[in-house]
């Protein structure tokens, strides 16, 4: 597998530029097969900056609307034909069993892109990730690294790398 990717982003413009080509790289792969799909987590602290990445990806995905966090209804859905995007904040959960109780298995089928903040709480009922990005705080800016966790999760990364 190919290393990690790790870069500085010194303000939010720089964060949200990143979504977007990275967004990219995710469409394009994500689309030459239908039954393809994706899972990323997002670790970092709180205010990290884990939904305003989301929300540039989002948005290259070619949704116009507005992108909020899920910190209380758990899941926000993005229908954008023929993909669907869900983003995840499982920051209040407190028992990865309720996930069982709102499908969660029915979110992770062909043609979605999972972005989930807070994994590790739904340890046990989530898929592996594709990717792991992990955000942290640096000087002013963030410190972004991106892990593949698979052999397809590598090869956008190596493509994205090569821009």
């Amino acid at each position: 597998m190919a290393d990690l990717l790790s870069f500085y982003c010194e303000d939010e413009t720089k964060l949200l530029e990143f979504g977007q080509s990275f967004a990219l790289g995710l469409k394009n792969y994500l689309l030459q097969d239908s039954n393809r799909s994706l899972v990323i987590y997002l670790n970092g602290e709180l205010g990290a900056g884990k939904t305003t990445l989301t929300r540039s990806i989002v948005r290259a995905f070619g949704h116009q609307g507005n992108v909020k966090s899920p910190t209380y209804t758990l899941v926000e859905e993005y229908h954008l034909d023929p993909l669907n995007i869900y983003h995840f904040d499982l920051y209040r959960l407190a028992d990865p069993e309720e996930l069982e109780f709102m499908g969660i298995r029915d979110y992770f089928k062909p043609q979605t892109l999972c972005l989930l903040e807070w994994a590790s709480k739904g340890e046990g009922m989530i898929p592996e990730a594709d990717f792991v990005i992990q955000i942290d705080y640096m000087n002013e800016g963030r410190q972004i690294t991106i892990v593949p966790q698979n052999q397809p999760a590598t090869d956008i990364l190596v493509n994205f790398n090569q821009k």
